[in-house]
């Protein structure tokens, strides 16, 4: 199944942008080779400059306040696991901490490695951090893949705690969905969202062998989705007529 996720604000779109960022950012870090590395600092200084908004911080803040504000509201319910709802707690309690102990936006402390911003100003020209441009740059990228990896983590451990706060808000926030299974009529679906809820992302579910793409559009009143089929040149257009399955999922 391939999963398709939109935000209905602005704030949840940055989180999920973060949320991507750090992931390909895990994953080129367990990388030795050196364009591996190459591209690990490319993301760094992505999320950097996704994380400039001065107010993102105070947002992700008062996100985890917001959340734990939830999770003390069931203090005392017999359906609730104390251990589990302790543990939560727990974990909002830490990463509230480490994230509110930071100065400044993420990734700040960066800016004060002159060697590290050489290669940040050079790096969004195209081919502009060949070994004639930025030679130190060039020396690095032949080191050694330990101390290579050794330098990529030091400078990701500045974005650690805002990275693991944005993993445990979306986590929090997907668990508060209820799937369900609907129907797109002739290729189209469209439903009104209860009132008094204010919905935050969608999450879609749907079988790869259908071959079909979602266009998906929503606001605070209504969600719509197009399924569309891809043409041999990459363009989308709404084809198929047929009544299709998939799973809604809509979390607050």
């Amino acid at each position: 199944m391939i999963l398709y996720e939109y935000p209905f604000n602005e704030r949840i779109r940055t989180y999920l942008r973060l949320e991507h960022l750090f992931r390909r950012l895990g994953e080129l870090l367990g990388r030795s080779h050196p364009l591996d590395h190459h591209f690990a600092l490319v993301t760094i200084f992505e999320v950097m400059d996704v994380a400039a908004r001065a107010d993102l911080k105070a947002d992700v803040l008062k996100d985890l306040e917001k959340q734990k504000l939830v999770l003390d509201g069931y203090r005392g319910n017999p359906s609730i696991s104390e251990d589990a709802l302790e543990g939560a707690l727990s974990q909002i309690e830490r990463n509230f901490t480490a994230l509110n102990a930071q100065t400044g936006k993420a990734g700040q402390s960066l800016t004060e490695n002159e060697w590290l911003m050489s290669i940040r100003s050079r790096i969004g020209i195209p081919g502009g951090t060949c070994g004639f441009d930025l030679p130190a740059y060039f020396a690095w990228q032949h080191q050694d893949a330990a101390l290579r990896q050794q330098d990529l983590q030091a400078w990701t451990a500045t974005l650690a705690p805002l990275a693991e706060a944005i993993f445990l808000l979306l986590k929090m926030l997907r668990d508060s969905g209820v799937p369900q299974k609907v129907i797109a009529e002739r290729g189209h679906f469209q439903q009104s969202l209860p009132q008094g809820r204010t919905f935050q992302l969608l999450r879609l579910r749907m079988d790869p062998m259908l071959h079909l793409v979602p266009e998906i559009s929503g606001n605070r009143l209504i969600v719509s989705v197009r399924l569309m089929q891809q043409e041999a040149d990459g363009r989308l257009h709404a084809a198929t007529t047929s009544d299709t399955g998939f799973e809604l999922t809509l979390c607050a």
